[in-house]
């Protein structure tokens, strides 16, 4: 490196050294008519492609922000929809459930008349089989107490008095008193 400067500033003290900053006018010339030359390319070449790609990437964008607003309308619009629907369901559930009620209570009604009729078919059947029944025990009750008061005068007079149709109308009449007092 100290020979650099050695050589520099050797020059330097037997002639003038020209200007860092001063530029020769032919290479100026030559430099922008290149520029000149490169920008109009690229003005006529690339500048439009640049500006479509940016235009195609405004639209783009813009598009994208209309559809985002579309999109965000239109979840809004199924967001109420769905609001509607669920109140609607909620509103037919409830409906359903008051039906449900309704008929659950119908259902235990009919089935307690059902059981109050079969109830009262079950007492009017026993109280006409114990009619029946305390019918056929007077009946034959009545007749062994006819029989037995027949064959106890007849133990008391001596003779018997089964086969007589009288005797055995005059105990019969006597028991019948006997009902009707017992029945008064």
């Amino acid at each position: 490196m100290t020979n650099i400067f050695a050589a520099v500033f050797a020059a330097t003290e037997g002639e003038e050294m020209p200007s860092v900053l001063a530029v020769p006018i032919d290479e100026l010339i030559i430099g922008l008519i290149a520029f000149f030359v490169v920008f109009g390319v690229l003005a006529k070449l690339a500048l439009p492609a640049i500006k479509k790609m940016l235009d195609e990437r405004s639209d783009t964008i813009e598009g994208g922000i209309l559809r985002a607003e579309e999109a965000q309308a239109q979840a809004a619009t199924v967001l109420e929809e769905y609001k509607e629907q669920l109140a609607s369901a909620r509103e037919e559930a409830s409906a359903i459930r008051t039906q449900a009620q309704a008929d659950r209570t119908a259902i235990i009604e009919e089935a307690r008349n059902e059981a109050r009729t079969a109830a009262a078919t079950v007492t009017a059947n026993a109280e006409a089989q114990i009619a029946a029944e305390r019918a056929q025990a007077t009946a034959s009750l009545t007749r062994q107490v006819g029989e037995l008061a027949v064959g106890l005068a007849g133990k008391v007079v001596g003779t018997s008095l089964s086969e007589d149709a009288r005797v055995r109308q005059t105990v019969e009449d006597f028991i019948a008193d006997l009902e009707q007092q017992a029945a008064r």
